[in-house]
């Protein structure tokens, strides 16, 4: 193995720990950056892996709702948290609860919320160019997925993208060290399964663990990723961006209401990605009842100028609306 790629392993094992460490990078040829980082990936393949234990530790109602109740939770912290705050400013708050805010993003395990929002920032920048990291466009559907993250190429958090959020040490602390918090979480499943079975439930520590922890994480994650894969290919395009990006219904009910892409790459801006009463989004539903109870505050609607345009368009021949789609 050359050298370079031996000290970049050496640089793996140690920004594991602390992911502003060092830049696992140095050294390498873009082609060999662009490679994935396998000690990286080892984690994530094992967590997939973890999830056939179902076999073994049995299911019961506790696991399910466990399970079911954590990934709805854990994706509102990506599309509400990560996505609507931390990587657009969609919405004010106060700096507690800024900081639950990306607790819950970050227990996810899709790394810290300066990671998440500099490179999703850089996406919307490049969307479907080249320098965008996740484009199906450019490199098929399991690079935009979920291969993109596992490279080195993309490992290091950007803080030039995000200098509103470096300034916050709390933030810098999450971010550095990404696995705290899932780590926290992983525990808390084992141990409530325990207390659980203790008290005569029909459960037990390494099946809340398996079902509350790794099946929850595993269908959070994939959630996440088809907004990066298939809603640049699959579903209807209202707004003619200049990428590919399009509304999906489906996607929409997974993820909390991030299926409505085409309308979130024409105006980014918006705490609403379901510009009309009939795209459901859910995550604009609970941002809109945290902004009643004083939660957070001054969360940013869709102008009417661009539901004026939306009208227009929507109200075209099938024709042109095709020739728009294209």
């Amino acid at each position: 193995m050359p050298i370079a790629l031996l000290a970049s392993l050496r640089r793996s094992v140690v920004a594991s720990v602390d992911s502003h460490s060092t830049d696992v990078t140095a050294g390498l040829t873009p082609a060999q950056a662009r490679k994935i980082d396998v000690f990286r990936a080892v984690p994530f393949m094992l967590i997939h892996l973890a999830c056939i234990a179902i076999i073994w530790v049995g299911i019961s109602w506790w696991a399910v709702g466990l399970a079911l109740g954590l990934f709805w939770l854990r994706m509102f912290g990506i599309t509400g948290a990560y996505h609507r705050y931390f990587s657009h400013r969609t919405y004010r708050t106060s700096r507690v609860m800024q900081f639950l805010l990306a607790v819950l993003g970050n227990s996810s395990v899709q790394r810290g919320p300066l990671w998440w929002a500099a490179h999703h920032r850089k996406h919307h920048r490049y969307s479907d160019q080249p320098e965008d990291a996740h484009s199906p466009k450019q490199d098929g559907f399991w690079w935009s997925h979920c291969l993109w993250f596992l490279s080195r190429q993309h490992y290091c958090t950007d803080l030039k993208s995000v200098p509103d959020l470096a300034k916050f040490p709390e933030l810098m602390f999450l971010d550095r060290f990404d696995w705290f918090v899932p780590m926290l979480l992983g525990v808390s499943c084992f141990t409530l399964g325990g207390v659980l079975a203790a008290a005569g439930a029909d459960t037990s520590s390494w099946q809340l663990f398996i079902w509350g922890f790794c099946v929850s994480t595993v269908m959070t994650a994939h959630g996440t990723f088809t907004i990066n894969s298939l809603a640049h290919v699959w579903g209807k395009r209202v707004f003619p961006t200049e990428d590919t990006s399009r509304n999906n219904f489906w996607l929409a009910l997974l993820t909390l209401g991030e299926g409505w892409h085409n309308n979130h790459h024409h105006y980014q801006s918006s705490a609403r990605n379901g510009f009309r009463w009939y795209e459901i989004d859910i995550t604009w539903y609970v941002l809109w009842s945290m902004e009643r109870v004083g939660l957070v505050w001054d969360c940013k609607r869709v102008p009417e100028t661009v539901m004026d345009e939306r009208r227009r368009l929507l109200t075209k021949d099938p024709l042109t609306r095709t020739a728009t789609a294209s």
